[in-house]
């Protein structure tokens, strides 16, 4: 019994010259205001140029496939040239770049490829057959075998490198799977790989960090990481709802009344969940500064927005017995800067810290970057909500034909 998925990898095709790679990315980036993808926001593009390379060594043709946005048609300021740009500029390479995702011109282009050339098509979602997928279910809507079909008519084989939307079910994701030769990206085997090390063989003892807004969304991951974990250090939102079941005033921060009931099946008097004792609290969600107060404190009119020294000094402890640690989530409303300090205080604590390190959530992971700390984490995580399903145990869309236990 392997502890780690065996990943289908690019790497274990003997010849890759001349093939048509059909290779699914998530350059899903932030785009300045003037429409353009600069340094700190290229996290994504940047750790896809491996498998990018790879198969421009190999001599294989390469047809991305991306998407931006959430567009409902075509939408002008969601157009992927931006991205196109920024990926010749780090490749060093010329990126075609179509302004359509199939048709006579796409055909064309392709057909004239040589060998380690790129082209990127236009952004998948303008297609609305893009989110007609079938779920693990099976059932397929109308209009998603027919998009399948046309992409995959353009490629040889389909690599996915995408592992951050591979919890979709989308054409360009998951039924594509079923028309062409099907493999993982050098990308998407380092996610496999890390992120089951982190459920089926990490090092112990293990510390698992959980933060962000709604404990709703990271509750199965709480409870999946329980019998695994040391300790859970909870931080952000999510934790207010838990000191509530505990019977501590949160004042009218936010909480989730719907979870009371299964946040008290976590068995919080075994103290393996570690809640904040301390935190900055303020009256609204607008202030931009807060005061600094045990959490048995809390006003009634005050809203807790980030933790406090206390508990980082708490938390410290405990990270320094760990030999594997997972985090994801930030500890504060890090969107203000006063709020982001517990987050970036526990960043600095990680950094330190001789455990393997597993982090991954955008926001997190962008602070980390922004920082200049990303060397002293072990692995970072392109996926937010892919990651969580991934270590909850979920079979995943964009990878039913990759990988097996």
């Amino acid at each position: 019994m392997f502890w780690f998925m065996r990943v289908k990898s690019i790497k274990k095709l003997k010849s890759l010259r001349g093939v048509r790679v059909l290779l699914r990315v998530d350059f899903n980036v932030t785009l300045g205001k003037e429409l353009k993808v600069d340094e700190s926001e290229d996290y994504r593009i940047v750790q896809t140029l491996p498998t990018i390379k790879y198969l421009i060594k190999k001599g294989a043709k390469i047809i991305i496939l991306a998407h931006l946005g959430r567009p409902e048609g075509v939408v002008g300021e969601l157009r992927l040239d931006p991205v196109a740009k920024r990926l010749s500029q780090l490749l060093k390479k010329h990126v075609y770049k179509s302004d359509n995702i199939y048709g006579k011109e796409v055909d064309e282009h392709i057909d004239g490829m040589k060998n380690g050339e790129i082209i990127m098509l236009e952004n998948v979602r303008f297609d609305k057959r893009e989110g007609m997928a079938e779920p693990l279910s099976g059932k397929i809507q109308e209009g998603a075998n027919q998009f399948a079909e046309i992409l995959a008519g353009m490629g040889d084989i389909y690599v996915n490198d995408a592992f951050s939307v591979s919890h979709r079910a989308q054409v360009s994701v998951s039924t594509i799977q079923n028309y062409l030769p099907t493999f993982a990206g050098l990308l998407l085997e380092k996610e496999v790989y890390n992120l089951s090390k982190a459920l089926y063989n990490p090092k112990k003892p293990m510390v698992t960090i959980i933060g962000g807004a709604k404990i709703i969304t990271k509750i199965n991951v709480i409870k999946k990481f329980l019998p695994i974990s040391h300790k859970i250090l909870l931080g952000g939102a999510l934790a207010n709802t838990v000191l509530k079941v505990m019977g501590v005033a949160v004042g009218k921060s936010l909480i989730e009344p719907e979870m009371f009931a299964e946040v008290k099946r976590l068995r919080l008097t075994e103290n393996k969940i570690v809640v904040p004792v301390d935190g900055y609290m303020a009256k609204s969600f607008k202030s931009e500064k807060g005061r600094l107060d045990a959490l048995a404190d809390v006003h009634k009119d005050e809203v807790i927005l980030d933790i406090g020294p206390d508990t980082l000094r708490l938390y410290d402890r405990i990270i320094k017995s760990a030999k594997t640690i997972v985090w994801n989530g930030p500890m504060g409303l890090i969107e203000t800067p006063y709020f982001a300090r517990g987050t970036r205080a526990l960043i600095r604590l990680l950094a330190q810290s001789r455990a393997e390190k597993i982090v991954g959530g955008g926001e997190t992971v962008q602070m980390i970057r922004k920082m200049g700390l990303e060397k002293k984490f072990n692995f970072i995580s392109t996926g937010g909500g892919a990651m969580l399903e991934f270590l909850e145990g979920k079979e995943l869309p964009g990878l039913r034909k990759i990988v097996a236990k």
